[in-house]
């Protein structure tokens, strides 16, 4: 009897050695000796595994960072960090089906198929980092702007993925690097800077345009 473990698995071997998806679910069920059903049970198609690959990774990342001892005491930015290098080192047991994952891609602005459930647990996450920074004052509020704070934090993950397949440093260190300077870079515009300042004396001024100084 096949498991959703076991037919996952047969999945990632099939790719990783041939450099592609099977030809169809019946040669892959008749290859790996289980009836056609069986992969149904569990997945709608091959996309399908690679999304539950990709998502089983941000959840396991998350779950470990947040049961973290010292989690609660750090910062926003602090955890944010804690993501992306947990992630990451998550990511170095899978790095040859991520490579594979990502070359089948399809290129385009839309997220990838296999990426969307994944994008939905990260934003979640993103939006209790956000909040969080909101209400302790870590981050600024910025109208129309904060809704999309969520967003810079993806694309520095989409950017850091393609960043980490190209990187052949040893322990990968340059992409600790990248991560520890991107995200501070990330959270440093998420503060309040001299811009809010000057748009907040733009506001108080066109707002007291009708002031006469007296002199």
């Amino acid at each position: 009897m096949a498991t959703k473990e076991k037919i996952q698995s047969a999945y990632i071997d099939y790719v990783l050695s041939e450099g592609k998806k099977p030809n169809s679910v019946f040669t892959f069920a008749k290859k790996n000796k289980f009836p056609e059903e069986e992969f149904y049970k569990y997945f709608g198609s091959f996309d399908a595994i690679d999304a539950e690959v990709w998502s089983s990774l941000f959840i396991t990342t998350i779950s470990e960072v947040k049961t973290q001892e010292i989690w609660g005491t750090y910062s926003v930015r602090e955890k944010a960090l804690s993501f992306y290098y947990t992630f990451f080192e998550l990511l170095k047991s899978k790095r040859s089906f991520v490579n594979y994952s990502m070359d089948n891609f399809k290129k385009g602005l839309k997220t990838p198929a296999q990426l969307k459930q994944s994008k939905e647990i990260f934003e979640e996450f993103s939006k209790e980092l956000i909040s969080e920074g909101l209400e302790s004052g870590e981050i600024n509020e910025r109208k129309f702007v904060s809704d999309r704070y969520k967003d810079a934090l993806w694309l520095q993950l989409a950017f850091l993925l393609n960043f980490w397949l190209k990187d052949y440093s040893a322990g990968f260190e340059k992409t600790d690097e990248a991560i520890e300077k991107g995200i501070n870079v990330t959270f440093d515009l998420f503060q309040r800077s001299p811009i809010d300042n000057l748009l907040d004396y733009g506001k108080f001024l066109a707002q007291n345009a009708g002031f006469k100084m007296g002199f």
